[in-house]
């Protein structure tokens, strides 16, 4: 707030710019600051001052705000922030289930997640992190949204097509997910059946919601379809003594208008048994690993054993050919010198 002025101290400014203008009389020249009163203003007065043109304020006619750049949809409404948060969120998420969902209301939507909740928090920590450090608990981390189906593939197509590092040498400076050749690159992209964008487009049909996880852990996998998607040998549900809250008709009405239709793991898209088997890998990534280690030693023993095998086979084959020759070459003597003989 601009400082206020003394009535005393106003009345001698006053005073003084009025027999300055007086003296200006007939000439274009005008205070830098001007103090007027009259019945009409009120009580206080503000001094204000215009040294500063406004001409020279004025931003260039090209001038583009760093936090605005050029882009082919409007940067200000809701589906282009939509479509960053999509395209991030499939950049930074390795695991992602899709469920079709029927008109769950928001009672329904709130029983559902807190199971998926109360079943996470109870899954185990994994023994080795996403990147093989330290292990984190990401349960707090695992999401259930609603997704706009149209907005998300359009981002699904964004990722899979376009690469902004390939375009950095081009005339073009701008190359961000709603620039004008992000839009260009997806409208000619030819669409094969075969990549992650044509197997996934055909579930994005109707209501979708996504289940994101922020690493690729079995064993929260496994308690979340436990809860969404349960079945009576992999992933029975929880008891009704252990969690009554599940089995509530509130929680129940929901979880029945859920179906799991698909998923994405690290880029490439399973179906229901697909996910199932991702869920079902035990010991988690860990475990994972140690089975593929297991694998390549079996494989690496079974390899030296056969080179053993046929080596000591034709090691044998050659030994007994050589004894067969030197009892067949032993016989020949010895009839010769039977014939010699008188």
């Amino acid at each position: 707030m601009p400082p206020r002025i003394n009535c005393s101290t106003r009345s001698s400014i006053s005073q003084a710019l009025q027999r300055t203008t007086t003296a200006t009389t007939g000439s274009s020249q005008r205070p830098a600051a001007i103090l007027s009163q009259t019945s009409k203003t009120p009580s206080r007065y503000y001094a204000s001052a215009s040294s500063v043109p406004l001409a020279a304020l004025r931003l260039p006619d090209n001038y583009v705000p760093p936090t605005q750049p050029p882009s082919a949809r409007p940067p200000d409404t809701r589906k282009s922030q939509l479509l960053r948060t999509y395209t991030a969120l499939l950049r930074s998420t390795p695991l992602v289930l899709f469920f079709q969902h029927n008109n769950l209301t928001f009672v329904e939507w709130s029983a559902v997640r807190r199971e998926l909740q109360a079943a996470l928090s109870k899954a185990p920590a994994p023994a080795v992190g996403p990147d093989g450090g330290v292990p984190v608990d990401i349960s707090e981390s695992i999401h259930l949204q609603v997704i706009r189906t149209r907005i998300f593939a359009t981002a699904l197509k964004i990722v899979e097509f376009y690469h902004a590092e390939k375009h950095l040498d081009t005339s073009n400076a701008y190359t961000h997910d709603l620039s004008t050749m992000a839009y260009e690159t997806i409208s000619q992209a030819p669409i094969n059946e075969n990549s992650a964008y044509g197997q996934i487009s055909p579930l994005l049909i109707g209501p979708v919601a996504a289940l994101t996880f922020p690493a690729v852990s079995p064993a929260h996998l496994a308690a979340a379809l436990s809860i969404l998607a349960p079945s009576a040998t992999a992933f029975p549900a929880p008891m009704r003594k252990k969690n009554p809250g599940y089995y509530e008709p509130i929680a129940q009405s929901g979880l029945q208008k859920l179906i799991l239709v698909g998923g994405r793991v690290e880029g490439r898209v399973f179906d229901n048994d697909g996910i199932r088997w991702v869920g079902g890998i035990e010991g988690g990534m860990g475990g994972l690993r140690a089975q593929l280690v297991s694998m390549l030693q079996s494989a690496g023993l079974g390899l030296t054993t056969a080179l053993e095998g046929h080596s000591k086979s034709l090691w044998l084959t050659l030994e007994g050919r050589r004894t067969q020759l030197e009892e067949e070459s032993g016989g020949v003597k010895k009839e010769e010198e039977a014939e010699k003989s008188p």
